[in-house]
């Protein structure tokens, strides 16, 4: 369904039972993502925010997607694996063989009722022009300063339209934008990104680039912009197909070869100048959990702010998983498995982004296999598939048709995907592109990956005897292992003893780059850990026996291709390092990010406001759990220099 303005979208939400309007005063400098973050991760009172007094003359809503329930409510659907059926529908009918006139003429309904979501401009002003400023000020708008350490005040949730200055064809993409002064904020896109191309052929013919940002109007907006698009694939095209309705597009005022929204809530309008010196930006608790620190990035100049007369400025946090962007993400995975499938690799029967691995880290595939070396086949074609080229951990394993193993069941799967891997033939190693906020890299946006190929061993596959999993013995426990090697600090016998995973999670105190490794040839040497295939290494401040914790952090931590290793000798056991690395230990060179905590005035200031919130009994800040694992410094460790 469309809504017709984001304000459509709040009474729906609160109709549902699903928003909680705060009529006290709280502050946007770090209040706001304070008491978004409590109610955000406690499941059972997870609801959308409207923050009514900002000091501002705009409302704030936040954490509208931030469920499964209100997803769906932001895309129309009851379900979201309705929209990738629909796909993969409308997919069939347009490909299926025609045998004659007649069921080609049956088409004709469906290719016109596909072309009424094309996006149309149209003449006038829009509901998002009703007040035009004049002399644009953005400290009238209640930006968020999310962190603590954050370099300042960020729009969250922007909708960023560029045009390529040959073609005209129009990208919409979502990139932090920090606030400098009243009309000049960064433009945090990446060297990857479509914007950024357009910012470099502007740059090639010396021209300014015009930008708008639209922020709010109904939220398919917001997801298309973060959508995963082809190239040359119009954002709006995909919300109309969404919405089952075309999007309005008026011109900017002061931009006018920029169209926006007509029924947006805020729009920005202004240009970068190519030619002009570069801003440093961040730092920003990102949405890996960590600070992604400054860099150099373009300037954006407003022209104008143009708003709906009742316009609500939505927002977002990120930070720790999970939060609302982990519910974008399953939108994402869902939506956009149907058009893998479809169009690149047919075997693939369903994919799973945990939460824990911040969606590019760790991505889970299964496939219907029916050949030796197919698992390869799979792996090169994710990779090679758009933005799965920045995933690092790829785990693949058979359909659940045939090991009768849902891909979201995790403790079964990582069972039956070590119980068919051979760690020195199944395991696959190389570089590539990575993620910008991979801090793991030793080079920024360059980095290892690795797929571990789970599924089940054809006999040409079968390069080795396979190693029966042996049920742990009383030496297995964690105290014997910790008095055997006193450089552990905690080991995650739970997957092991609980689910019989032939891995294990170990926390180490590191004092050198070799350390990690002699701790594994020990550890491997102990006759207690017979049929163990894999080892997990995470820094000593993390419990390896909090799975969803451990998983995180190694996740981010982790350079596949320059962080594994194999046991002296046999060679049989993978070691993966997933610790902190720094100049000391592992000649990383690079700055290290902290983790995202908020500050103990701002948790003070809220528990003291809780009870005037309207939300109930006070949640305590998620943040208490993560304080003792902070390293000294600001964004960055202060040891990592």
């Amino acid at each position: 369904m469309a809504y017709k303005s984001l304000g459509a979208f709040i009474d729906a939400l609160e109709a549902a039972g699903e928003l909680v309007r705060i009529k006290t005063f709280v502050d946007p400098v770090l209040e706001i993502a304070e008491i978004t973050d409590r109610v955000s991760k406690t499941p059972d009172r997870n609801k959308a925010l409207l923050f009514e007094n900002t000091g501002t003359g705009f409302p704030v809503l936040i954490n509208s997607m931030g469920s499964e329930k209100r997803m769906c409510m932001a895309l129309g659907v009851t379900n979201l694996d309705e929209i990738a059926h629909e796909i993969e529908d409308l997919f069939k009918k347009l490909s299926s063989p025609k045998k004659g006139i007649v069921e080609k003429l049956a088409m004709l309904p469906e290719l016109g009722k596909f072309a009424s979501y094309m996006p149309k401009v149209v003449s006038g002003r829009g509901a998002c022009q009703e007040v035009v400023v004049a002399e644009p000020d953005l400290s009238k708008i209640p930006v968020l300063t999310c962190w603590p350490n954050d370099g300042g005040p960020f729009i969250t949730l922007p909708a960023i339209h560029t045009k390529d200055p040959s073609s005209g064809i129009r990208n919409i993409g979502m990139y932090r934008m920090q606030v400098f002064s009243k009309d000049m904020t960064g433009m945090h896109w990446h060297k990857h990104k479509v914007s950024a191309r357009h910012f470099n052929e502007y740059k090639k013919l010396h021209k300014k680039m015009p930008v708008a940002v639209a922020l709010g109007g109904d939220p398919v907006y917001t997801y298309a912009a973060t959508a995963p698009l082809p190239d040359n694939v119009d954002e709006y095209m995909l919300a109309g197909f969404l919405r089952k309705k075309k999007v309005e597009l008026v011109r900017c005022i002061t931009q006018p070869e920029i169209e926006v929204p007509a029924d947006a809530d805020i729009i920005i309008e202004g240009y970068i100048d190519p030619e002009e010196e570069l801003i440093w930006e961040g730092p920003f608790g990102d949405h890996t959990g960590y600070y992604s620190l400054p860099d150099w990035y373009p300037r954006f100049h407003v022209t104008a702010i143009t708003h709906r007369k009742n316009a609500v400025y939505p927002a977002t946090i990120v930070g720790i998983p999970p939060q609302e962007d982990a519910w974008i993400g399953k939108a994402t995975e869902r939506i956009f498995l149907a058009p893998i499938k479809m169009t690149m690799v047919p075997e693939i029967t369903d994919m799973n982004m945990p939460v824990e691995g911040v969606f590019h880290n760790l991505v889970i595939a299964s496939f219907l296999k029916d050949y030796a070396g197919q698992g390869q086949k799979v792996m090169n074609a994710l990779w090679g598939a758009g933005q799965m080229m920045f995933n690092k951990i790829l785990v693949l394993t058979d359909s659940a048709a045939t090991s009768g193993i849902a891909i979201d069941d995790y403790a079964k799967l990582a069972k039956y995907v070590l119980d068919n891997v051979d760690p020195t033939t199944d395991v696959y190693f190389l570089q590539g592109p990575a993620d910008v906020l991979d801090h793991s890299c030793s080079k920024t946006g360059f980095g290892g990956k690795m797929c571990i190929d789970g599924s089940a061993k054809t006999d040409e596959e079968q390069m080795t005897p396979r190693v029966p999993y042996v049920a742990p013995t009383g030496g297995f426990h964690g105290e014997a292992i910790k008095k055997a090697i006193p450089q552990i600090i905690s080991v995650g016998t739970r997957a092991a003893m609980g689910y019989g995973i032939p891995a294990l999670i170990v926390s180490v105190d590191k004092k050198s780059a070799a350390d990690v490794r002699e701790i594994h040839d020990h550890l491997c040497e102990l006759p207690s850990l017979a049929g163990i295939k894999m080892i997990l290494y995470i820094e000593q401040l993390v419990d390896a026996d909090n799975i969803p914790d451990a998983l995180w952090r190694f996740c981010n931590n982790l350079d596949p291709k320059r962080d594994h290793f194999f046991n002296r000798g046999k060679k049989n056991i993978l070691g993966l390092d997933g610790t902190r690395k720094s100049k000391k230990t592992d000649n990383f060179v690079r700055p290290w990010p902290n983790i995202i905590v908020a500050d103990a005035n701002t948790i003070a200031s809220v528990d003291d406001k809780w009870p005037t919130l309207g939300l109930g009994e006070k949640i305590n800040s998620p943040s208490l759990r993560y304080v003792t694992q902070l390293y000294e410094g600001g964004a960055a460790v202060l040891d990592n220099e």
